[in-house]
């Protein structure tokens, strides 16, 4: 009788959870739909055209980073091929309006938008999704985070397509669940919250930007460590199974996209048929991809296809290969895995190699241009800047914070040497750049510059590779003592490769391909 009256009463709950969630989504539904004829009205779209919402989730919009450039070319290109679609973009970016940053885009990537039909909707719980919110279990709380801020983003509007563009996958349960999977989704992946590379990392006990050196050095933690990672690792691929298309901005991404998509963990999965982690389950494969526009062959591996972000090398391309000074620049944001210190001891130990580069004709300066986006950005320049001092070459080092798309072009001009230390570097928009300015690269052997950016062309290479900062001083060495007639021919080898591949009418192409036929 007992067992009886439980399972009732368990069935009555689950019956009143479906009734308030159909309320509370039918309610979201029309609040969306008289949002959706505001800002319609507003545009001063005429309400008979009853225009389709493309929706991209972007918290950082105004960033200023090569991830920006992406969103603000596939905008202006939606723009320019579906005028009747309003691109609704939502960001946390609080505290800048419409029109300025409209002006910011134009100023930092030279990219015009028409206001008409480009909508923000404004999220204040930014916050969530940032690393000093979640000093302990970081991509958990920010996973988390960003769920809470696709809850807050949905329930102001819903729009027919809905793209992340900025890496926040668990953003897709949300919509999934708010639209009770009706509209399609797709996502445009720059680098995986978590790969198989961060796993191994932790399993050989390896010290890096994701593992830290107490971690590395305990056993009992590392060991922790490795199941926080599979528990993350399996509800990730959960998410990415979700959206309705995939775009990669690499081979490398594409590559570790897709072994995500096919990851299986059988303890995992046993793990998730056991109370209470069946309910999580529950949640990260209800409301699956509809079965009508937006499905797929069951029979079909899903996959990610590669579309090369954006690189506007026109400009670039014009400026000459000769006369440049002994500038080397580094474009990069400000944040930790872009690893700055590395560059700074390269630079140093470059000095240290050979003195001579200290003073006179030969003199050599490090050019650091980046974006800040917030008080951790800022700080980290600091400590920077505190850094140089301690390897005493803070005569030889300048940082150039939030430089405006002039301000890139005139030092990419300038420079001889283009430094990106990043590991496993996605793709490297800046590395594009410097290539097609004519800027020799010196990068991580790793990721995009690896793999696609700086490769050999007609078996003549493009650039150089380096893995730890003496290997980049001798490879800057190389660079800085070149004859004209060598480095002339290596930055033609550059500009013709960077010009040819990742040429911006490349991304339209792809991008259009990518979400055709999702909506009309």
């Amino acid at each position: 009788m007992a067992s009886a009256i439980a399972l009732l009463c368990l069935l009555l709950t689950g019956l009143l959870g479906i009734i308030v969630f159909t309320a509370y989504t039918n309610t979201l539904a029309k609040r969306s739909a008289q949002a959706r004829q505001a800002i319609v009205k507003n545009l001063g779209i005429p309400t008979t055209l009853n225009p389709q919402f493309i929706g991209f989730f972007h918290p950082y919009c105004n960033a200023g980073g090569g991830g920006e450039r992406v969103l603000w070319t596939a905008i202006a290109a939606t723009q320019r091929a579906h005028p009747n679609r309003v691109s609704l973009v939502y960001t946390g970016d609080v505290d800048a309006t419409k029109e300025q940053i409209i002006a910011q885009v134009e100023a930092r990537f030279d990219i015009s938008l028409d206001p008409k039909s480009l909508h923000f909707v404004f999220l204040k719980k930014r916050r969530l999704v940032e690393d000093a919110a979640w000093p302990r279990f970081t991509l958990l709380g920010q996973s988390l985070g960003s769920m809470i801020l696709a809850w807050e983003a949905l329930a102001q509007v819903i729009p027919d397509l809905y793209i992340d563009s900025m890496g926040y996958a668990f953003t897709f349960h949300v919509v999934a669940w708010i639209t009770k999977g009706s509209i399609p989704m797709g996502a445009y992946v720059h680098y995986p919250t978590i790969s198989t590379d961060m796993l191994a990392r932790v399993k050989a006990r390896k010290v890096g930007h994701t593992n830290r050196g107490d971690v590395a050095g305990s056993l009992v933690l590392s060991y922790g460590k490795m199941w926080y990672y599979r528990f993350l690792m399996y509800h990730y691929s959960l998410a990415l199974s979700r959206p309705s298309f995939i775009m990669a901005n690499s081979s490398w991404t594409k590559n570790h996209v897709d072994a995500i998509l096919s990851h299986s963990d059988p303890v995992m999965n046993a793990m998730h048929f056991l109370n209470p982690l069946f309910t999580l389950r529950l949640f990260a494969t209800t409301f699956k991809r509809s079965k009508e526009l937006h499905a797929e062959p069951t029979s079909k591996k899903r996959e990610a296809k590669i579309v090369y972000p954006p690189c506007d090398t026109h400009e670039m391309a014009q400026f000459p290969l000769d006369e440049r000074e002994r500038i080397i620049l580094s474009i990069a944001q400000f944040r930790p895995e872009k690893d700055h210190p590395t560059q700074l001891r390269a630079f140093a130990q470059l000095l240290a190699d050979h003195p001579t580069y200290t003073f006179g004709s030969s003199s050599v300066k490090l050019f650091l241009l980046g974006g800040a986006r917030n008080a951790d950005d800022h700080a980290r320049v600091e400590s920077l800047r505190n850094l140089a001092e301690q390897l005493k070459i803070t005569d030889h080092v300048q940082f150039i914070v939030n430089a405006s798309y002039p301000e890139m072009l005139g030092w990419l001009a300038m420079a001889s040497i283009g430094l990106s230390t990043m590991v496993d570097e996605h793709f490297g928009i800046n590395v594009v750049e410097f290539m097609a300015a004519g800027v020799i690269p010196v990068t991580h052997a790793s990721g995009g510059p690896l793999h696609d950016i700086v490769v050999p062309l007609d078996g003549e290479a493009t650039g150089f590779h380096a893995r730890d900062p003496q290997s980049f001083a001798d490879a800057m060495h190389t660079v800085l003592s070149m004859s004209k007639s060598e480095e002339l021919a290596m930055r033609t080898r550059a500009r013709t490769w960077a010009v040819s591949a990742f040429a911006e009418e490349r991304f339209v192409e792809g991008w259009e391909a990518a979400w055709k036929g999702w909506v009309h």
